[in-house]
């Protein structure tokens, strides 16, 4: 009765429009071992009752950073250097900016009237304790609950934020939920003091685009009920469009331009939202349509470079020990299809579908169940799933991988030169000034600097990092790239660039790709052609321009309905298609 009070007066308060958060001229400063780095410089803006402002802007424009502080959660080195943070309360504001680390008005203040939801669950939740017991302890330290109180209580936050079964599921841990359920938990547990003010950094940004769809749709739903003001900080302006109330652009540590939703996106006044906006715009429309037919548009029909047949993968079919059979998980289920020269494939579908399994299935790193991959090199047939391990290394030199984090697959202790040339090496192509050559030739595709080649990954940016990446796939001369969420990682201009350096690399080397992601914008933008998986199964199967603008499987639709729409005007995913089996 009590919260139902105050989320009733909150609700007035959000009708009104109340500013709840001020914040003025605020500067960041981190100490460097050799520099001074003004992250964050006279960042303005206010928060208000029942709405969302969207912080948006590229990776280290000064987003999270900025709402860390609202929280005083800075690394030891950073500093606020000037500014204010106002919270306001029934008997005056609250000016968090000066308030020391420890002091029992922040430790209020952290998780009891700001709650914070971080993007990536499983490293923000712990793994040997359980979901309850975490939640229980925020309910207990801000609500002042005895156990019984807080564990019912807790059961019916996990209800709120639609955890099925939230009775059993009080006792689990984070390894035995998924993505999705992770992040429900994390926003139960930021929700558990029933704050005024939702920080979301990023909470989407790892979940596919369904459960991205619900959590969006959830989180809303919480804050109309509960009338909190939210600061959603994003690189994606299509869940921009899709939920903000306002917009305020970042970039280099400053706020560029503030504005509602509908004056960002149809009359941005600063070249870097436009050009933010350009790059969104880009990626909805279909680059290969503008390009020449494709050889799988010809007649007659041309050879595939690669054939898949009843290709399938299951987990756990084995007959236990004791006599009892586990039940069988069938990571991919019986897909076929052709790979054609010059051809890029998508490969979509939410996570746990079976995209990357299959990845790893054509590249023999992990074996199939049953099926057939038959690829067609250059002098005849060979069925991949009869080769040796030694037989595998021809295959391989002909069929590469372009990991999804270039961060962590690069080796931190390698230079560039040594990355690139690693495969090259490995095969005995070449050694020596050959080596450092080629190596630079490579670099020169990728656009970066040969000069740059003695340098360590951790000189180069993540866009950059991913070019490396590409080159070195590319030292081998292969026919295939399989490029697993290749694009995840990084900024959507970034993304773009990527993206049209392979359409490039390709027209020259003419390559075949396979391109796995769960961004349908990315796949729309990029491919020929595009596979459907749900559940391990190949549900549907058709052009690129198909699949985005025409779906005909009940699953596809709820995929495509799902993807957010950078119009403000349109929203799609508010009358999204929503698919039960």
């Amino acid at each position: 009765m009590q919260r139902q009070a105050v989320n009733t007066e909150r609700a007035a308060d959000a009708a009104a429009g109340e500013v709840v958060l001020t914040v003025e001229n605020l500067s960041l400063d981190f100490r460097l071992r050799t520099e001074i780095l003004h992250a964050v410089r006279n960042v303005s803006f206010q928060l208000r009752r029942g709405q969302t402002l969207c912080l948006v802007g590229e990776s280290g424009s000064g987003k999270s950073v900025t709402a860390r502080a609202l929280l005083r959660i800075l690394d030891k080195n950073g500093a606020i250097t000037s500014g204010r943070i106002l919270l306001a309360g029934k008997t005056g504001a609250i000016d968090i900016a000066p308030l020391t680390e420890r002091s029992p008005e922040l430790l209020k203040i952290r998780g009891g009237r700001i709650g914070l939801i971080f993007q990536e669950p499983m490293s923000s939740l712990s793994p040997v304790h359980t979901i309850g017991s975490q939640i229980t302890e925020a309910l207990r330290l801000h609500r002042r609950m005895d156990k019984k109180q807080a564990r019912a209580e807790t059961i019916e936050l996990l209800r709120q934020v639609e955890i099925p079964n939230p009775d059993t599921a009080i006792d689990r841990y984070t390894f035995e939920f998924s993505g999705g359920m992770r992040q429900r938990a994390m926003i139960a547990m930021a929700l558990a003091a029933d704050p005024e003010i939702l920080i979301a950094d990023e909470p989407t940004t790892a979940l596919d685009v369904t459960t991205q769809a619900e959590i969006l749709d959830l989180i809303k739903r919480l804050q109309v009920s509960r009338g909190m003001a939210m600061l959603l900080i994003t690189h994606d302006m299509g869940v921009v469009a899709e939920v903000a109330d306002t917009v305020a652009v970042m970039h280099y540590g400053r706020i560029v331009e503030t504005g509602s939703t509908d004056a960002i996106f149809y009359d941005p006044k600063h070249a870097y939202t436009r050009s933010l906006l350009r790059s969104t715009v880009k990626l909805e429309q279909n680059q290969r349509s503008h390009a020449a037919a494709a050889p799988v548009a010809t007649a007659p029909a041309p050879a595939p470079v690669l054939s898949l047949r009843n290709l399938s993968k299951t987990y756990g079919a084995s007959t236990g020990w004791l006599g009892g059979n586990s039940n069988p998980i069938r990571a991919v289920d019986a897909v076929s299809f052709d790979l054609y020269p010059g051809e890029n494939l998508g490969i979509v579908g939410e996570s746990g579908s079976g995209k990357t399994t299959l990845g790893r299935l054509i590249l023999r790193t992990v074996e199939p169940s049953s099926g057939t991959i038959t690829y067609f090199g250059q002098d005849k047939p060979v069925e991949v799933t009869g080769l040796s391990k030694h037989e595998l290394k021809s295959f391989h030199r002909d069929v590469r991988l372009v990991f999804q984090d270039p961060f962590a697959s690069l080796n931190p202790r390698m230079t560039v030169k040594q990355v690139i040339g690693d495969p090259l090496v490995v095969s005995g192509k070449a050694k020596g000034a050959a080596l450092e050559q080629r190596v630079a030739e490579l670099l020169e595709l990728v656009g970066l600097d040969p000069m740059a080649m003695e340098r360590y990954p951790h000189a180069f940016s993540g866009g950059q990092r991913q070019r490396i990446g590409i080159a070195r796939a590319l030292a081998l001369d292969p026919r295939i790239l399989i490029a697993d969420e290749a694009t995840a990682a990084l900024d959507v201009s970034i993304r773009a660039q990527i993206l049209d350096l392979l359409l490039d690399i390709q027209k020259r080397l003419e390559l075949s790709f396979i391109f796995i992601s769960h961004d349908i914008s990315v796949v729309r933008y990029f491919c020929d052609r595009v596979a459907v998986m749900h559940r391990g199964k190949l549900v549907e199967m058709g052009t690129a321009e198909q699949i985005c603008t025409d779906p005909q499987e009940p699953y596809t639709k709820s995929l495509i309905s799902a993807v957010p729409n950078p119009d403000p005007r349109n929203k799609r995913m508010l009358h999204r298609t929503r698919f039960s089996v």
